[in-house]
């Protein structure tokens, strides 16, 4: 199918066999997938007429120290994705709304992009958002650091000098030597909540930080007293603003954590707000099974006035051997909290839990949203100029899982490209590779999903 603009397409909720539980995560428990329209014809993938974005993911492929051209409007110098499926070819089988977009593409207000530590670049290369960029998802000033880790040199750069630089909030930067350095954490970086309002932490695009596959990198909870309550509605305030830029968060582990239900494998945020900028996650991994945790990448919950959580120009995976995994939710996950993902790659993610949620008798629960997962009652999935190809979930919706209890939320998908994203058992008929329960089917503008 092509749509010329916004269009609502009626949808089965889900696909022939499929039963949906709507407790916490209505995901179905069973059936088989249902394919997707066939459309014929050639999808375009959301490609923009005008404008380049800024701080697009500038060199392709491992090379460390490769970077891409700096500030708003800047064009990409290059940087296909590797190991995703391209933008264009043929539809066959799934929905494509056809036609380019209009309007200048979205810059991600800064620097571009990291490549810290080798992999791909951050950001999707083809993405060109044509909605102007809010002003909340804008790169934070570093004129001015709170606090510089390291001297000078890669050794300089320790587990201790960073988290000692969390604790004490601000902005965050790095003087750790010319060439891209891996910071490997011996223990997770805590943000305390009076110690804001912002705290900015900006890698340069040459600081990989690293839970050496033992432990979760960066926790931010309002709520949990160890870090200080500020306010007396810790689940709804305006603080610390975290902003993650120009960054590489590699092998964070976050198995075992049972607070607040765990997941976060690489970052852990409940309250005040946070943002994601021209940053890469790469191997994160949270608990296997279980009906509700998620985000072997990135967990956030409780966001200030329900404010979506921002993702800018960075990387999920990217390629084969640099995925995310997770029970749910391989790359974001979410419980109530609304994200804008603009001009991002998602690949190669895992949702492998079992027995979906509510766990079916007998497994442990989980298996859903191979790049996404989002669940709850009133809030909003936004993409534009996002790429989702090649990720997987055992059970349903191997792009996006998306669930909105009592189906007040929404799921929004403009100027995007998402192909073979592999669901096990369900997902809603017309729209491979995602689950969704909403009030109303996706609102799909310019974007392909096949």
């Amino acid at each position: 199918m092509r749509f010329a603009s916004a269009i609502w397409v009626a949808v089965s909720t889900v696909a022939s066999l499929v039963a949906c539980g709507e407790g916490d995560g209505g995901g179905g428990s069973g059936g088989a997938s249902s394919g997707g329209a066939t459309s014929g014809g050639a999808s375009s993938g959301g490609a923009s007429s005008g404008g380049a974005s800024g701080g697009m993911a500038g060199s392709s492929g491992a090379g460390a120290g490769g970077s891409a051209g700096a500030g708003t409007g800047g064009t990409s110098s290059g940087g296909t994705s590797s190991g995703g499926t391209s933008s264009g070819g043929t539809s066959s089988g799934g929905t494509s709304s056809g036609g380019t977009s209009s309007g200048g593409a979205t810059g991600t207000g800064g620097s571009g992009a990291t490549s810290a530590g080798g992999g791909p670049p951050a950001g999707n290369p083809d993405g060109k958002c044509s909605d102007p960029l809010p002003a909340d998802a804008n790169l934070e000033s570093i004129a001015t650091p709170t606090t510089v880790v390291g001297t000078g040199t890669a050794a300089s750069c320790t587990s201790q000098a960073f988290v000692d630089a969390v604790a004490k909030g601000g902005v965050i930067t790095f003087n750790c030597g010319a060439n891209p350095v891996t910071i490997t954490l011996t223990q997770t970086a805590k943000i305390f909540n009076d110690k804001g309002p912002k705290i900015v932490i900006d890698g340069g695009g040459k600081v990989a930080l690293s839970g050496g596959g033992k432990v979760r990198i960066l926790y931010q909870n309002t709520c949990d007293q160890a870090q200080k309550w500020t306010t007396s509605q810790c689940q709804n305030q305006d603080h610390p603003q975290l902003s993650l830029q120009n960054l590489t968060f590699i092998d964070g582990n976050a198995k075992g954590e049972t607070k607040e239900g765990g997941g976060g494998g690489a970052v852990f945020v409940r309250g005040g707000r946070v943002k994601i900028i021209n940053s890469r996650f790469f191997n994160n991994v949270c608990d296997d099974v279980g009906p509700d945790v998620g985000g072997a990448a990135v967990r956030v919950l409780s966001q200030f006035d329900g404010k979506p959580a921002y993702v800018v120009n960075s990387t999920f995976g990217g390629a084969q051997g640099y995925g995310n995994t997770c029970s749910n939710g391989g790359g974001l996950s979410s419980i109530g909290v609304s994200y804008t993902v603009i001009n991002s790659l998602f690949s190669h993610n895992k949702a492998i839990g079992n027995g979906a949620n509510p766990a079916k008798p007998g497994t442990p629960g989980g298996g859903s949203g191979g790049a996404i997962y989002n669940d709850g009652n009133t809030f909003t999935l936004t993409l534009c100029g996002t790429k989702i190809v090649d990720n997987t979930a055992n059970e349903g919706g191997g792009a996006i899982f998306f669930v909105s209890n009592d189906k007040t939320g929404s799921l929004v998908i403009k100027d995007s490209f998402l192909s073979n994203n592999k669901s096990g058992k369900f997902e809603t008929q017309g729209y491979p590779g995602i689950f969704v329960l909403a009030k109303g089917p996706p609102t799909v503008v310019s974007s392909t999903i096949k």
